[in-house]
């Protein structure tokens, strides 16, 4: 067929693009040539629209072992001779469409980031955003994501620990669901994405492809529409089970000394991993499609090239040792098939039954090679003058404030999880299981290392569409405190970067500015960016989704001995809050679900100020002088102390110090860098002594069951559990809560 200008926009290239490939190959490319290319150049897998920026991250650490970006995953040092790995990334587009495939194959893609390097996966954690829960679309999305995240996991044997999940009415249209795996390897046995060695056998390896996920890359590169549903051949189908006969099939098969090169097929899929592997190695590859095994009969080049079927790797093997790597994949039941060699020339040649369908430099398809970078329009939103023109003073405050508390807690973002949480396998994969006590983070044991880690997700939209540079500070910096109160010492991160359309001026704004108050919080707190994901274009007619820059750390405790939970211990416990409180109720759950504000400046922040809190209390942790740590967020003081108290149905007595502070602020604000902590009667006297250089606010005592606050009783503990843990699963409808969620 011939190939035009129109052909490359209807397969999502610009003309300009069109015209570049042209030059670059010195010729038209055919339509093999221009579908690799349309894949490779998509935002998803180039980041053309995002890489000026990404590079301004810090991306270098005393215990970083490779840079961002040079691998599929981050890998940092934990000592003993053990690595981490870990990644976030996105599955927003497919979930909206078939929200269980979507959500599942997202899983296991990311899982396979971590174990291509040659790391067992240990723990997965998520980031999810869904519109209204009261609109049934809303309740079909979040019952087919939980039960595919739920059922992908629990299968293939890797807990999932941890999670975000909120709701707005923004992400009607575009839910999101953002995938983080970890894993624990020898540092002397990872593996590179590279290919090298001339003459050595390319060899396909997993499942056989079909035809789902063919054009998955570009799908996710673009906004969503009523016409989306037409693409769903894009949403790629998984099976966990043999993702699990892959991924020991694959550490064994490193354990031989074989593998010279690996890279899991994801994004674009052979083409992807040719590619890469291939400008990685400054090679090429000679590959025959026609041996790629196949589910389906007569599939074409284009189609074997962009097929993102899943739980499929590429391998470089050493020449002379390819019956060793059958030999294991035999074992194991999986396919594998010698398709090609590496040549020296950095040329990727696809053939089909002999005949040559495509012939393309390698380098010139990805990333930091011939791929296009761009620097888009920008432009302040006018919503932020709507932002600016807020005014508290206008804002009543209310008499009734345990009626006021009564409904926060009920709030979907705030209330208890526990619905969904029962559904995903915590303890999974005894050799690393979850400790599964209740801290800011969770706690995962990397039995290997003899270490134990702390993981977290976090980001608070609303305060980055609020305020897009210091929103984003405080999701690095509530990361790290969520850490820090876990006991551990922050790591490192890894991001996932949710926007709307990058041609919007506006919506490039957001991205720009998110991406610098990011690199400044992560070089105060020490957390180098490894690696991750930007995701743009999500987006509808109505308009973009809140930009929500999902920030994934880990943090490292030489012990499990040291973790820290947020549970009060003993009744009688001294409750005081580390951090000063601020007359302050910008952006809170309050604010907006209450009262019904939409535009108010992010909460109050000072990032010197938050990183002398985290040091505070990592003091605090390490000398032993607490008995918990939960640090304040959504909703405020009271939910921190509620969530605090009814892990062992203990109550509480506090009264609010300061009363410069409105009673709203002081309760319900979300100013930042506050942090809840119970101390025996017996350490009171040495905590004061430690904190005569911080503020702090002694709120009052544990009791046994009774909530007292400013003096009035708020009734027991026990109602406050019921309408914490009951608020979701009432929104339900019985039928669906117990057969679309598995709820029992």
């Amino acid at each position: 067929m011939e190939v035009t200008v129109k052909t490359a926009q209807q397969l999502r290239l610009t003309a300009e693009e069109f015209e570049s490939i042209s030059k670059k190959l010195g010729r038209n490319p055919n339509f093999t040539e221009l579908c690799a290319f349309s894949a490779m150049w998509s935002e998803h897998c180039s980041y053309k629209n995002s890489i000026k920026w990404l590079k301004t991250l810090p991306r270098e650490g005393r215990k970083m072992l490779v840079k961002a970006g040079e691998e599929n995953a981050g890998l940092m040092d934990v000592g003993g001779g053990f690595g981490v790995v870990f990644k976030i990334e996105s599955h927003n587009h497919p979930s909206a469409i078939e929200p269980f495939q979507g959500a599942a194959t997202g899983v296991g893609g990311i899982h396979r980031d971590i174990f291509t390097m040659g790391a067992r996966p240990i723990a997965s954690l998520n980031s999810l955003r869904f519109g209204n829960l009261n609109e049934a679309k809303t309740k079909r999305l979040l019952a087919g994501v939980v039960h595919g995240i739920g059922h992908y996991g629990n299968c293939f044997g890797v807990p999932t620990v941890a999670g975000e999940i909120y709701f707005d009415s923004c992400y009607h249209t575009n839910p999101l669901v953002n995938a983080m795996s970890v894993g624990i390897v020898p540092i002397n046995k990872t593996i590179s994405a590279t290919a090298k060695g001339a003459g050595n056998p390319v060899m396909y390896v997993g499942s056989a492809t079909g035809k789902d996920g063919i054009g998955g890359a570009s799908f996710a590169s673009a906004d969503i529409t009523e016409e989306s549903t037409e693409e769903l051949p894009a949403v790629q189908v998984g099976d966990p089970f043999q993702e699990k006969k892959l991924l020991e099939a694959c550490l064994e098969v490193i354990n031989t000394g074989a593998i010279v090169g690996m890279q899991d097929m994801g994004a674009a899929g052979i083409i992807c991993s040719a590619a890469e592997m291939s400008a990685k190695g400054n090679s090429g590859m000679s590959i025959h499609l026609d041996k790629v095994p196949a589910r389906q009969q007569n599939m074409k080049a284009w189609e074997l090239l962009l097929s993102e079927s899943q739980e499929r790797m590429l391998m470089v093997v050493q020449r002379g040792k390819e019956n060793v790597v059958r030999d294991v994949f035999e074992k194991w039941d999986l396919p594998c098939e010698e398709i090609g060699e590496v040549t020296e020339d950095e040329m990727l040649r696809f053939y089909m039954n002999g005949i040559l369908e495509a012939e393309i430099p390698a380098k010139e398809l990805v990333l930091g090679g011939g791929a296009p970078q761009y620097a888009r329009d920008i432009k302040r939103p006018d919503y932020l003058d709507k932002v600016k023109e807020f005014n508290p003073d206008k804002i009543e405050v209310p008499l009734n404030l345990k009626l006021i508390a009564e409904k926060i807690v009920t709030i979907p973002s705030i209330a208890s999880k526990k619905w969904i949480a029962v559904q995903y396998d915590s303890t999974v994969g005894t050799a690393n299981s979850s400790t599964n006590q209740p801290s800011d983070a969770a706690i995962v044991l990397a039995r290997e290392a003899g270490k134990a880690l702390a993981v977290t997700t976090d980001c608070n939209s609303r305060y980055v569409y609020s305020d897009p540079y210091r929103g984003t500070m405080i999701a690095v910096a509530e990361a790290a405190r969520n850490i820090v109160c876990s006991g551990a010492i922050p790591l490192g991160v890894t991001n996932c970067l949710n926007f709307g359309n990058p041609y919007d001026p506006g919506v490039y704004f957001q991205f720009v500015e998110a991406v610098k108050g990011m690199g400044e919080a992560c070089r105060k707190f020490g957390t180098p960016v490894t690696g991750g994901n930007v995701s743009f274009y999500n987006q509808n007619p109505d308009g973009p989704i809140y930009p929500t820059p999902t920030i994934g750390m880990v943090g490292l405790l030489e012990s499990e001995v040291g973790q820290m939970t947020l549970d009060f211990k003993s009744v009688g416990d001294f409750i005081i809050l580390v951090g000063k409180s601020t007359n302050d109720i910008n952006s809170s759950e309050y604010l907006n679900k209450l009262v019904g504000i939409e535009y108010s400046p992010s909460p109050h922040f000072d990032l010197d100020e938050e990183y002398s809190l985290q040091q505070k209390v990592i003091d605090l942790i390490e000398g032993k002088v607490v008995q918990s740590a939960h640090d304040v967020s959504e909703g405020g003081l009271f939910v921190a102390l509620v969530e605090s108290a009814i892990v062992n149905d203990f109550g509480f007595d506090v009264i609010a110090s300061d009363s410069t502070i409105r009673k709203d602020a002081y309760w319900f604000g979300e100013s930042q860098s506050r942090v809840v902590v119970s101390v025996s009667p017996k350490k009171i006297n040495e905590f004061r002594s430690l904190m005569k250089d911080h503020f702090f606010e002694e709120l009052g005592v544990v009791t046994e069951d009774s909530v007292e606050v400013d003096g009035m009783n708020w009734g027991s503990i026990l109602s406050w559990k019921e309408l914490y843990e009951s608020a979701i699963a009432s929104l339900l409808p019985a039928a669906e809560s117990e057969t679309a969620l598995d709820v029992l």
